[in-house]
């Protein structure tokens, strides 16, 4: 396998074409397909996957996520519902026909997060966890990988390899915002690094701009931006009531904006040529 500049291997100089990771039977990442993915932050309640499964059914949405580990900044957030929310997130996955994807927080959680989920997520906290990703790494499913708040595209890169080299190669990065100075957003979604991974990686790219931006307000024009900037899918988070939300809701569309926001990104995909 050949080296490239900084030691990395799994770059366009290791695979030229484009690679497609499949999620579930027939959810497609990658290739002429754009991905629009949406979940809540955090699973709550049955009653909350309830009116999710409802507002979604029938909806362009080839993929759900929703968070059962919680990783919080403080010790008091609302921390997940474990091993109750995954089964939560296998029924409405399952009503709705599509599959699910959830966050792996802790190496331990992993056998239980594969025995529900078709996907595994690494969050922006344990990029840089890399037993972790070993672990991830020796699993037979898809992962999404997010760039941790303050990597570099290179720290990012490095992230990857540990994945793929323990034989994974079911990869999917995410771009979801890095931190700067700005105290105006959560975080600042990175489009110079889509467009560079696009050019530098065989991986699927796609954007969260619920957690890039930290406002519900900013997500469909940046959703729309990353489509065009070469993304493979956009990842954001809905809930049926944001202002009661117990994590995130700041961040979260409800639903009615949901569906303005996937119309409008569905109508552009089609216009570049890109299928849902």
């Amino acid at each position: 396998m050949k080296n490239t500049e900084h030691g990395l291997k799994y770059t366009r100089d290791w695979h030229r074409e484009d690679i497609s990771v499949i999620i579930g039977s027939t959810t497609r990442v990658g290739g002429d397909t754009f991905l629009l993915a949406a979940g809540p932050c955090a699973v709550e309640s049955a009653d909350q996957m309830t009116e999710i499964t409802r507002y979604l059914k029938g909806s362009p949405i080839r993929l759900l996520r929703g968070g059962a580990f919680k990783p919080r900044t403080s010790p008091y957030s609302f921390q997940g519902l474990g091993v109750s929310a995954l089964k939560l997130l296998r029924k409405t996955a399952d009503d709705l026909g599509i599959p699910f994807v959830t966050e792996v927080t802790d190496a331990c959680h992993l056998d239980v997060i594969a025995e529900h989920a078709d996907a595994v997520q690494i969050g922006s906290r344990n990029m840089s966890s890399y037993e972790l990703l070993k672990a991830v790494g020796n699993l037979d499913v898809p992962v999404i990988l997010k760039r941790g708040m303050s990597a570099t595209v290179d720290e990012f890169l490095y992230a990857i390899e540990y994945v793929a080299h323990e034989g994974n190669h079911q990869i999917i990065l995410c771009e979801r915002g890095i931190r700067s100075f700005d105290p105006a957003f959560r975080n600042v979604l990175d489009l110079n690094a889509v467009a560079f991974l696009k050019k530098r990686s065989p991986f699927p790219v796609i954007v969260d701009p619920s957690h890039g931006t930290g406002r519900a307000d900013l997500i469909l024009p940046l959703s729309l931006a990353a489509l065009a900037a070469g993304a493979d899918g956009v990842m954001v988070e809905t809930h049926p009531d944001p202002q009661q939300a117990l994590s995130d809701g700041g961040q979260s569309l409800d639903p009615a904006s949901l569906e303005t926001w996937y119309n409008q990104v569905t109508e552009l995909a089609r216009h570049l040529g890109r299928t849902i």
